[in-house]
Order: structure tokens, then sequence, then C-alpha cells
């Protein structure tokens, strides 16, 4: 047994735990789904590599004694600058995950974005906790679409988070080895069974209580699904790749509250989306799944935020492991950071309780980072507390 093996025994202490438990627990296709990225995952490495890259500068004999991690993102008051991220079909990975990490989000005062593709329905994450940020695709059905608006705006989501970098998916070589997207044959059927049966805990837990064959948020919209690769065909036949920033002003429309562009990388597109009526923009390379080769977010930060010129908020996503990316990327320039993969290997592995001591750890590590560097504020952070 080698000694990563061996921690899956002791408290996790960061996400890198947490994503070992995961991958032990969840069938191979279900952690690859997650844990993968576009073609050679260049891109997603390369958002690691560039946030480690990064150093800060030691300050001491400063008093770092009354220090705060809360702040405002959108109006909305947090304990952290932190937003979990949209992830579709995390209802597979845990039972009802969505409301799992809704539940610890609200916990831990930060907030938790709906995503279209999810297990659980917006009305009943909204049962759960309290009303989540909703993400929405522009499908080729705009009827569904405005639909979707609408069921948000009925929930009283605060704020609509439109996702612009999918235009058409992204090809993902380990869905490819799996098999996701494939009409398997008998052999294929019986090593993805073999798969499943090897997960009892999570086979218990997800397939038999977890009701993960309806994707809630679409229910209606397919009435012959029975299985999720029903939806999924459905899903994948509804990406548009003809929605231009016209539909980002229709959206605009007919939305009444906040509202996020999210899957911006080139400080132009920021800016179109700013004067489009957009509240703040998301740096986003939807965590290296989509374009692999495209540049590193936080390598793409500084410049977004400098053509922004302080006309609205900008958030950053992609990497983000520890409260101490979610400083460098303030030190940026960004107002918040969205972590995806790190609270879905949390809430796969432990449930919610694990998703709310993953957020009170990356505050806590956010904290003794700004002590080390000698800030007492979020305000503090700047590229003067960055090598």
């Amino acid at each position: 047994m080698t000694r990563p093996e061996r921690s899956l025994n002791l408290v996790p202490a960061g996400a890198d735990d947490y994503r070992r438990r995961a991958r032990r627990r969840l069938p191979r296709q279900l952690f690859d789904y997650v844990d993968g990225g576009a073609l050679t995952e260049a891109t997603m490495r390369a958002n690691r590599r560039d946030l480690d890259a990064i150093e800060f500068r030691q300050r001491v004999l400063r008093d770092v004694t009354d220090r705060s991690s809360a702040t405002t993102i959108l109006g909305q008051a947090v304990a952290q600058p932190v937003i979990l991220a949209p992830v579709g079909f995390a209802g597979m990975m845990a039972r009802r995950a969505e409301v799992q990490a809704a539940t610890a989000a609200h916990q831990q005062g930060v907030p938790f974005v709906e995503s279209t593709l999810s297990i659980c329905s917006l009305d009943e994450v909204s049962a759960a906790s309290t009303a989540p940020w909703f993400q929405l695709y522009v499908m080729r059905d705009r009827g569904f679409a405005a639909e979707l608006i609408d069921r948000a705006a009925d929930a009283r989501c605060p704020t609509l988070v439109l996702t612009v970098d999918l235009a058409v998916v992204g090809r993902r070589y380990r869905d490819v080895r799996n098999g996701v997207d494939a009409l398997l044959g008998p052999w294929g059927r019986a090593r993805r069974a073999m798969d499943f049966a090897l997960h009892p805990r999570w086979a218990l837990d997800v397939a038999r209580r977890g009701r993960p064959l309806v994707f809630g948020n679409l229910e209606g919209a397919v009435p012959d699904a029975r299985m999720p690769t029903d939806f999924q065909r459905w899903i994948a036949s509804q990406f548009d790749p003809s929605v231009t920033w016209d539909d980002l002003e229709w959206i605009r429309g007919r939305w009444p509250g906040s509202l996020v562009v999210k899957g911006v990388l080139e400080p132009d597109d920021a800016v179109r989306a700013l004067e489009r009526g957009a509240d703040a923009v998301v740096v986003s390379n939807h965590g290296g799944r989509q374009l692999d080769g495209a540049p590193s977010t936080i390598r793409s930060l500084p410049a977004i935020v400098d053509a922004a010129g302080g006309r609205g908020e900008i958030y950053l996503d992609g990497g983000i492991r520890s409260g101490q990316d979610v400083a460098k990327a303030l030190a940026l320039g960004a107002r918040a950071c969205l972590i995806g993969r790190p609270w879905v290997y949390a809430v796969a592995a432990s449930g919610s309780s694990g998703v709310a001591a993953l957020l009170a750890g990356l505050r806590d590590e956010l904290l003794v980072t700004m002590a080390l560097t000698g800030c007492r504020s979020l305000e503090d952070l700047g590229p003067e507390t960055l090598r």
C-alpha cells in the first residue's frame, strides 16, 4: 500500500486528500469525468502550474491580530471570497450531492451555483437551504431556455451565471477511453457493470438511494427519458454553436437579478460582456475541459482586470485548491474565486460535512496567508503582496 493510500485513514487536510478519497470511492468513469480535462490536459495542468509559480512576500512585525475574510459579492455578504461553481452531473458522485453542497455552502456563508445539468432540481435545492445562484446554458430551444430563466426568477435566485465557453463540447480523452459517449457492446457493458460492482458504497448510496436517473431541471423537456443516457443525448443535441452577443442582451432583458458571464479569457470579451449588461465576469477556461492549449486563468486575470477598469466584478476559477490560491487571485485583482472539482471531491468522499470542512479549511488558509503577508483585510491583498 502506497503512502497516499495510507493517508486515506487520516483526517482530510485539503482538496488533494478529498480527491484521493473520491478516487477510491467512485467508479472510474465518474471519477475521470470530474477529474479530467480536454485532450492532453495541458491547460488543466497549466492552471495549477501557474498558480504554484507565484510567490508571496513574507512581511513581519505588523499587527495582524484582527483579520477578516468577510466581503460582499454582488452585494451579497459572504464569509470568504469563494463560490461553489456549477458542476453538471454532480448528483452522480454522491447522494443528492447538490443539496448536500448547497447546505454546506449556506452553513459556511458562501454562494452555491446550481447547474442546469444538476441531478437535483432548483426547487429541491432551494427548499433544502436557500435560493442558490443558477447557471444557464443557452440551448437551441430558446423557449426552454426562457423557461429556465423564469424558473430561476420565481425561485428568487439572486444571480444568473451564463456559461459562454461551451459552443461545442470539448473532446475529453478520459471520457472517450471510458466509453462515456459510446454505444458499448456486451464486453463494454460488462466492464462498466463490474466497475460499479467494485464500488458498493457508491452503488448503495447513489445508484440505489440517490435517484440519479433524472436531471431535475430538465424534467418535462425530455418526456421519453428513462435513463441518464437519454438526457445526455438530448443535452448534446441542445448545445448551440450559434449563440452570440445578441443572446446575452436577450438574457439581460429577461433576467431581473445580477448577471454573471462565465468563460472569458480575453480582455476585449470581458469588456464587451460588461458593456452588454453583465454585472461580473468569470475568468475561466472551464477547468481545462474545453479548449486545450488555452492559457491558464491566473495568467489571463491581470489583463482582464486592467481592461475592465472597475466596471464590474471579476472572478476566477481553474485550479483553485487552497486559501493561498484564493489570496493569489485576489492580489491580482479578482473579487472572488469559484471552486468546482474540490467541492465535488469533498461531497463524494464525505458528503455535506466534507464540503463544510473543505470550506472552513480554505478560510483558515486564507486568514493564515493574510497574517504572514501582513494583511488584515482582503483589500490589503494586492500586487505588492506577491513577488
